[in-house]
């Protein structure tokens, strides 16, 4: 029963936006040569939430695929480099770390470099883990250059991501979608009616009195759900007992001084505070727990610490972080926030939007799906969720300020099952479990457990064969290369002006 495949001729996306135009530039690029047609549906009456300006470098191999080159999307979203997220604060006022888009050290006999950095800090040696990324000590020194396309060994290897204007990309997407011959309509929709027999919805009544159908529906109406849940009450897996923040205010300012070439997340007593500069200006916001603190506090705590004008009134959101009981029900798919939402902190919104464009892209490869490519979608977004889902309240479990109540509600929280194993591996064995569908990578969860003074308490023995001194010596010889190659950089600025006619 699951086989019998559907044929789709007609496919509806609901909602524009970013997720909305990405998953339309992908299928028409698809469906460019085929009798399929897409049309998206959006009203410009209808505001976006627009807070996501930070990306991670699966963005780049998205628009990759499409034909963009990097420098195209720079200079048309006037963006900058990424190269990871600074997280000041999060161990106390006075703290910082980054969580870098790179690996740590040199692996030798496929032996993890951390095993090899465990044994010689608990030797006494002193030097930072942060001393053996390249992506760490480029972003410090507001540095910034392309990856080698060939590097020599594992201590240049790097990635990086954009910080861009979410609506110019949606639009650079929408462009190229109707170029594409993607059909747009610009109208609310008033209702979705549902097929009587199937339960499937079988079309859009348009506030203009116009009706359309199609076999498929993709939901990319936002946190409104139009489709997904309000037409098919398909639920909502909530995780508020993990993740305690439920509030957003962003607003953006003039930009002062060069750009750094990370995002900021500095964690203070009302939750933690994004900044994320773009060429021409200052991308801001505050996430918090509104049982914790009043949106008034909270707003107070954001702006003090913004330097530059204002450029428009704060605008704040609410969410229940979690995910849909089901991304794929019936004959609607949900991709972005009305697929699931947890919290900007490590810029997952849009990498999530991606992956689902890229499953659904390979399910429907032949113009046609059946209930098992449904099942598979949902098994896959449901972990992919759940494992960024991880990740995050990882940050908060391991925090440690003192300063609220907040904070110290986080560390008592009852965590996942999945993350007090990963927590319990890397203590007792210098472990880091990979799950599938994850998105982030071991050197991330080193990243983070180095940055909030989680050590292991092992290694792996069988490199007891090597001396305290010879890996002394070899670490070091790390430390100089690599300090060696962020000389010889350049800075994040001089890189955009040379590249991207920024002017500074």
């Amino acid at each position: 029963m699951n086989a019998i495949k559907r044929a789709v001729k007609d496919i509806i996306i609901v909602g524009g936006g970013t997720s909305g135009w990405m998953t339309a530039a992908t299928l028409s690029q698809q469906f460019k040569d085929t009798p399929v047609t897409i049309t998206l549906v959006e009203s410009s009456a209808m505001g976006t939430i627009g807070v996501g300006e930070a990306t991670i470098p699966t963005l780049r191999r998205f628009y990759t695929k499409l034909g963009f080159t990097d420098v195209e999307v720079l200079k048309a979203t006037n963006a900058t480099c990424k190269l990871g997220i600074e997280f000041k604060g999060w161990s106390g006022d006075e703290s910082s770390f980054i969580h870098p888009f790179g690996l740590y050290g040199q692996e030798v006999n496929r032996v993890p470099f951390h095993h090899y950095f465990t044994k010689l800090r608990q030797s006494g040696d002193t030097s930072p883990f942060a001393d053996y990324s390249l992506g760490v000590k480029l972003a410090q020194n507001k540095k910034f250059t392309q990856p080698k396309v060939t590097p020599q060994n594992q201590l240049e290897i790097f990635d990086w991501a954009l910080h861009f204007d979410a609506g110019l990309f949606a639009k650079l997407m929408r462009d190229y979608s109707i170029s594409n011959g993607v059909k747009l309509v610009d109208c609310k929709v008033e209702q979705a009616s549902l097929h009587k027999i199937t339960g499937d919805i079988d079309s859009l009544k348009m506030e203009d009195g116009q009706s359309l159908s199609a076999d498929l529906f993709i939901d990319c109406s936002g946190f409104s759900a139009l489709l997904i849940e309000k037409t098919l009450k398909t639920g909502y897996e909530d995780w508020s007992q993990y993740l305690v923040c439920d509030t957003a205010v962003a607003v953006q300012s003039e930009l002062v001084g060069d750009p750094v070439p990370y995002t900021i997340s500095h964690a203070q007593k009302a939750g933690w505070q994004w900044q994320i500069p773009l060429q021409n200006r200052m991308g801001n916001g505050i996430v918090f727990s509104h049982e914790f603190v009043s949106k008034d506090e909270a707003i107070a705590s954001m702006l003090k610490n913004i330097a530059g004008k204002l450029l428009n009134e704060p605008r704040s959101f609410s969410f229940t972080p979690g995910r849909r009981k089901k991304s794929w029900n019936k004959n609607c798919i949900a991709i972005g926030l009305a697929s699931g939402f947890l919290e900007p902190l490590e810029s997952t919104s849009i990498a999530l939007v991606e992956t689902a464009i890229e499953k659904i892209s390979s399910f429907l490869a032949e113009a046609e799906y059946s209930q098992e490519d449904a099942d598979k979608f949902n098994y896959a977004m449901a972990h992919e969720y759940e494992r960024v889902r991880d990740f995050i309240i990882l940050h908060y479990k391991l925090n440690g300020r003192t300063d609220s109540p907040m904070w110290q509600h986080c560390r008592d929280l009852a965590i996942p099952q999945t993350l007090t194993d990963k927590i319990t591996a890397f203590k007792t064995k210098g472990e880091i479990i990979r799950y599938p569908w994850e998105i982030f990578g071991k050197d991330s969860w080193l990243a983070i457990f180095d940055g909030l003074n989680y050590n292991a308490e092992s290694y792996d023995k069988s490199i007891d064969k090597f001396s305290i001194e010879l890996l002394s010596n070899e670490l070091t010889k790390m430390r100089n290369g690599i300090r060696n190659n962020v000389e010889n950089t350049q800075t994040h600025s001089d890189f955009l002006k040379q590249h991207f006619g920024f002017k500074g």
